[in-house]
């Protein structure tokens, strides 16, 4: 029976997943990775390595091939030791071995095993449809040189025109022209006077209506009375502890190191009645996804972290 299969979904989900017999394969976290000089964007992934001191069963596999094909847990643990079999077989008549998405096995001169993770898979679930790629270099033209090649080539050249005699559409351009500034000058005149006249009327006009607002009283007989709306807190009763500490500068030193890490959630609660100062990544109102996010946070900063449920 193959087991590779049940190996990969399980390196999704935890940092260790062990073979019994053989060895177990550690997952890391990277962040992600920029290279400028290959404008090369790579996601966060999880790295794997191999530790072949670690053999012995805990379990994980086994249940997880049992639940999986259906079969009690002591088949699957004669299953997993038959492949493991194979695979020390393999590697000791041919000196390498690959295990499908997961890496390729091989004996160095001391006859140790080396381990060379794929890089095609990323088990961090959280990148997931991420990719790496390759941006092409921005490449900025300039086009100085070329204006100046092409002026060069083809330079401008001015003929001059004859000139020829206007004189009398010259004196006909000067009547006109003085026929239109007298003209202008009286419309503008008439525009002033009748922008002066519309001025003071409207400004009688305002006086009259300012001074009857100032008359006026307004009296509202039956006024509503004020409503007040309370609208309810959403209660989050759930919460993710990242620790609670006798000092408070230590609480707030911890309450600001989460905020820098994202958790945006995070926040510091009053002393209980231990005299303790405790720091929560956040607060949820539904215990599914506050236990979600303490399993998520255990794999990725804090395995301590627990659950607090307050008082509904």
């Amino acid at each position: 029976m193959k087991i590779e299969q049940y190996i990969s979904q399980l390196l999704y989900r935890y940092q260790c997943v062990t073979v019994p017999g053989f060895g177990a394969f550690l997952t890391e976290f990277q962040s992600a990775q920029l290279d400028e000089n290959a404008h090369s964007f790579y996601p966060p992934k999880k790295m794997i390595s191999f530790n072949p001191f670690i053999k012995n069963n805990d379990g994980l596999l086994a249940n997880h091939l049992a639940e999986s094909e259906k079969i009690s847990y002591e088949v699957a643990v004669n299953a997993i030791q038959t492949e493991v079999s194979l695979w020390k077989t393999k590697i000791q008549e041919f000196g390498n071995f690959s295990i499908k998405n997961i890496g390729d096995f091989s004996l160095n001169s001391e006859r140790s095993i080396v381990f060379v993770p794929v890089d095609q898979i990323n088990y961090l679930k959280e990148s997931f449809g991420l990719s790496s790629f390759v941006s092409p270099a921005v490449k900025r033209e300039v086009y100085k040189e070329q204006i100046e090649e092409l002026e060069e080539q083809a330079p401008i050249i001015f003929t001059p025109e004859k000139r020829r005699n206007y004189s009398v559409l010259k004196y006909a351009a000067v009547f006109l022209l003085t026929a239109g500034i007298a003209g202008t000058v009286g419309y503008k005149f008439y525009e002033k006077k009748i922008a002066e006249e519309t001025l003071l009327v409207q400004t009688n006009v305002q006086k009259k209506v300012n001074q009857k607002i100032q008359e006026a009283t307004f009296y509202i007989s039956n006024p509503l009375p004020s409503v007040t709306l309370t609208v309810p807190a959403e209660k989050l009763p759930y919460c993710v502890v990242a620790g609670a500490f006798r000092i408070e500068s230590n609480a707030e030193e911890q309450y600001q190191r989460l905020l820098k890490l994202g958790f945006q959630k995070a926040k510091r609660l009053a002393p209980n009645k231990h005299g303790l100062f405790p720091v929560l990544y956040g607060s949820y109102s539904s215990y599914k996804e506050a236990h979600q996010a303490m399993k998520d946070i255990q794999k990725l900063d804090n395995k301590d972290a627990w659950l607090l449920i307050e008082a509904l």
